[in-house]
């Protein structure tokens, strides 16, 4: 946390939600950095919270789970927004540059898998997914798992993904690829050569949107009326579930995931007040209509 006398707000790539004057009474900033998953609702905490308490400014950044992650184990960062939990080894050098990182789950989300608005195949297995994703696997054409799409003349799926640097690529490798590679439906739980990996949640809507012969994965807060969601099934068979807030609630999603935001220790003075007025009613709701599940029972107005 970071108090300052005055206030600049010249930083590029930087969103500062904050009073767009230079303020002659001390300022507490609190810096935010890390998932895209998370960043719209961070801003839309960030900016709230103005009307809350109007000598707390929070500066929120994205770039995906790793960059916050990064900048928590550099002590460069107050609050890391990650979509995957951390890893042991991240954690342990983070100690070592003499950082304690404390999880703080914030709500959850469904990783909604999406097609192109002609595509009629709208159920899909696990094991489908592994098949079209994994490396090694079978599933080359829209063909092989029973679609033939209108405007998609080679048949051939465009498989969309996200940047290494990503908690939502990282949970989708766990949850979908190192899942089926145990059951043996393909040989590792690797992404298959040649995806298009995009730096944003919304980049990847935007281009299965615009491509007919494509399939992605992001959070389901980025669902457009102009692309569909598949209904995803835990095994060949077994029936779907539909990706919604209320299936990422209870967990009956197959892809369901926790979202999380870490500070350095037990969070203290205005990083403390700021994490509790998130995890209150209030922070909460935000966080629902932003369409995400909150992280336990709210009522809203």
């Amino acid at each position: 946390m970071r108090t300052k006398r005055t206030l600049s707000f010249s930083i590029a790539g930087t969103v500062l939600i904050s009073a767009m004057a230079v303020q002659a009474s001390d300022r507490t900033i609190i810096q935010n950095k890390g998932s895209d998953t998370l960043v719209n609702v961070a801003q839309a905490w960030a900016e709230e919270y103005q009307n809350v308490k109007s000598d707390v400014a929070v500066a929120v950044s994205g770039g995906g789970s790793g960059t916050g992650i990064a900048a928590m184990i550099n002590g460069t960062v107050d609050i890391a927004n990650a979509s995957r939990a951390m890893k042991v080894k991240e954690v342990t050098k983070a100690k070592s540059m003499g950082q304690n990182p404390v999880e703080h789950v914030v709500g959850y989300d469904a990783l909604a898998v999406f097609m192109h608005g002609n595509n009629p195949n709208v159920n899909l297995s696990i094991e489908q997914l592994a098949q079209i994703y994994g490396r090694g696997g079978k599933s080359q054409h829209w063909s092989d798992v029973g679609a033939d799409v209108p405007g998609c003349g080679s048949g051939e799926i465009v498989v969309v993904s996200r940047q290494n640097n990503s908690g939502t690529y990282a949970y989708f490798r766990k949850a979908v690829l190192k899942s089926a590679a145990k059951k043996g439906v393909i040989s590792k739980g690797s992404f298959r050569m040649g995806t298009l990996d995009m730096h944003g949640s919304k980049d990847v809507v935007d281009l299965v949107e615009k491509t007919p012969c494509a399939i992605g994965y992001s959070g389901l807060a980025y669902a457009t009326d102009h692309v569909k969601m598949a209904c995803i099934s835990k095994a060949s068979g077994d029936s779907c579930v539909t990706p919604s807030v209320e299936t990422a609630s209870d967990r009956s999603y197959p892809i369901a995931r926790p979202l999380f935001m870490y500070t350095n220790g037990k969070p203290q003075g205005e990083i403390k007040n700021y994490m509790d007025w998130i995890l209150s009613d209030t922070g909460q709701c935000i966080l629902l209509k932003k369409g995400y599940a909150p992280a336990h029972d709210i009522t809203c107005n």
